[in-house]
């Protein structure tokens, strides 16, 4: 293997958020910024919400309904 080819490594670099939230974690940087964590981020704080502006849920909705109350159709049987 060679020699000093690998960059220093940082078990406490601080991760800084645009939100304020500050965190430590391990890597190559010593600080870092970034603009989203999972202190603000929309999935994890339960605030998403789904746009659904072409009504494509809502058509899935009616075929899924449609299916459900047709009946099955009858397997052909050969003699």
């Amino acid at each position: 293997m060679k020699n000093n080819i690998h960059p220093q490594y940082f078990a406490n670099a601080k991760v800084v958020c645009a939100c304020g939230n500050t965190f430590t974690v391990g890597s190559t940087l010593p600080e870092m910024h970034v603009e989203i964590c999972s202190n603000c981020h929309p999935f994890y704080t339960g605030t998403q919400k789904l746009m659904d502006t072409a009504g494509t849920i809502e058509k899935f909705r009616t075929r899924a309904a449609k299916a459900k109350t047709r009946l099955p159709k009858k397997a052909k049987t050969t003699a």
